[in-house]
């Protein structure tokens, strides 16, 4: 989850840039450093579990409910490649101490935001703060640590990710019910600042200040174009929910659909004129690379989605509490983790069409959840949910790193930090948009059956088939690039 990394770091000496010493690896860098990718992947998913108090405390429509989560991912995303520049141009230290302060007052303005309209409006600067902070993590990495200290750092930051992904729920709902001084789930949000004073203390003693070398520059056009067609996709599938899709919300996604062919002919130019385009065009002339991008984004759509209704219909249609929810979802985080291990020892030698099992399996899994949630109804119990929770698990665990390394592999060396970039635009725009898809589908269908917890069940159902749809696609996208093997 990191935008472009240079691989030619310098480290700044009295005023000046000169190559990086050969210094002692740092522990504390890397504790530093993951405490900051840890909160910021963590807010992504902890608020999943937060958004039925949010919705009762705050009176929050469908619409803003949905934005406490997407609102965060989009800001994310637009900001991940330009924060990454950013940190390239004037120091991975310094944008990393602005990103994880900036983060910190955010999400103190979650914790005590009066209304929901300054929730999401707190939301947002949090995901853009994060953008700016998370794409240093990976650089400062590669400048403090070598040979094996930076593998073992590597694979570390990697773990620490996937905790804050896959546990996010159980922590959310571990401190929601812990409920100190009454807070409930604005905890979430303050938890934050405490860790970010600790983290910040520490930047500067153990962190060396870095940036990248080349031609790096600012393509504030190509951001602008990127956010604003994300913008309106999400703008439209929130309002078109709540409106019951006017014309003006299909010229909304219309509008966006100009915004990527405008963006298109942008990065064309930028790239003609050696401008430093926001993304480097020439990534989508390997077949591999768009195909694998394309399944990325399909897979983060289904995958990103099914948390945000899961939570809804475990809290509010079968009547969990949040840290009964978060106990739940530790059956995906299990299999998650399970089948993460298996496809590492074996990444060198996947192929394309071995990495499609994992979407597939996926499907499997949310073809099972919705049958039996659908069969359990109100008043069932959700330990037959398990087992079904557990092959999802494996499924994203068989998806996730394969999928990854897929695309990455495929990516020419000079082009590399472009192609991480946009790797993980892709992760958090698709997980982004997947929430408003799922929630268009969702909250029409509970209202159509009456809103009641009898009704939840049903839509959770409902919800799950265009994700087991979505899983489908992605095997099915996989299973069309080139029978290379995905490089680790």
């Amino acid at each position: 989850m990191t935008s472009e990394e240079s691989p030619n770091l310098i480290v700044e000496e009295r005023g000046r840039a000169t190559p990086a010493p050969a210094a002692a690896p740092s522990a504390g860098a890397l504790v530093v450093v993951l405490v900051g990718t840890f909160i910021t992947v963590l807010d992504f998913f902890i608020a999943n579990v937060a958004v039925p108090a949010i919705r009762t405390d705050l009176q929050a429509s469908a619409a803003q409910a949905q934005l406490i989560v997407v609102g965060y991912g989009v800001a994310f995303t637009a900001g991940l490649i330009t924060g990454g520049r950013l940190g390239d141009m004037y120091g991975r230290r310094k944008m990393f101490f602005l990103g994880m302060t900036l983060f910190m007052l955010a999400s103190a303005a979650c914790a005590f935001a009066p209304t929901i309209t300054a929730l999401v409006i707190a939301r947002i600067a949090q995901g853009a703060s994060a953008a700016l902070m998370v794409p240093q993590v990976l650089g400062i990495i590669g400048t403090v640590y070598t040979g094996a200290a930076r593998d073992r750092a590597f694979n570390t930051y990697g773990l620490i990710i996937g905790l804050a992904g896959v546990f996010g729920q159980f922590i959310g709902g571990a401190l929601i019910s812990v409920d100190v001084a009454g807070l409930s789930w604005r905890t979430i949000f303050l938890i934050n600042v405490p860790l970010c004073l600790v983290a910040l203390a520490f930047v500067k003693r153990t962190i060396p200040e870095s940036r990248g070398t080349g031609g790096t520059r600012l393509d504030l056009t190509g951001a602008l174009l990127v956010t604003g067609s994300l913008a309106l996709v999400v703008f439209a599938l929130l309002e078109g929910q709540e409106r019951d899709w006017p014309v003006w919300v299909w010229g909304c996604l219309a509008g966006a659909a100009v915004l990527v062919t405008l963006t298109v002919q942008h990065l064309r130019r930028r790239a003609a004129d050696n401008a430093g385009p926001l993304i480097e065009p020439a990534l989508f002339r390997v077949r591999l690379f768009t195909v694998g991008l394309a399944a990325t984004v399909v897979y983060f759509l289904a995958m990103g989605s099914f948390f945000f209704v899961l939570a809804l219909y475990l809290q509010q249609g079968m009547g969990l509490s949040p840290l009964e929810s978060g106990l739940v979802f530790l059956a995906v985080g299990a299999g998650y983790f399970g089948a993460s291990l298996v496809s590492a020892r074996f990444a060198g030698k996947l192929s394309a069409r071995t990495v499609a099992c994992g979407p597939l399996t996926l499907a499997v899994g949310y073809t099972a959840i919705a049958f039996t949630a659908n069969g359990l109804g109100p008043d069932g119990s959700v330990l037959w949910l398990l087992p079904m929770l557990l092959v999802a698990g494996l499924g994203m665990g068989l998806t996730t790193g394969p999928l990854t390394n897929l695309v990455l592999g495929a990516a020419v060396p000079e082009h590399a930090g472009s192609a991480s970039g946009l790797l993980n635009t892709a992760q958090e725009g698709g997980a982004a948009v997947g929430v408003a898809i799922a929630g268009s589908v969702f909250f029409p269908a509970l209202a159509h059956a009456g809103s009641s917890a009898d009704a939840y069940p049903d839509a959770f159902a409902i919800t799950l088939v265009p994700l087991v749809a979505l899983g489908l696609a992605a095997a099915a996208l996989v299973l069309l690039a080139p029978g290379r093997a995905a490089r680790s």
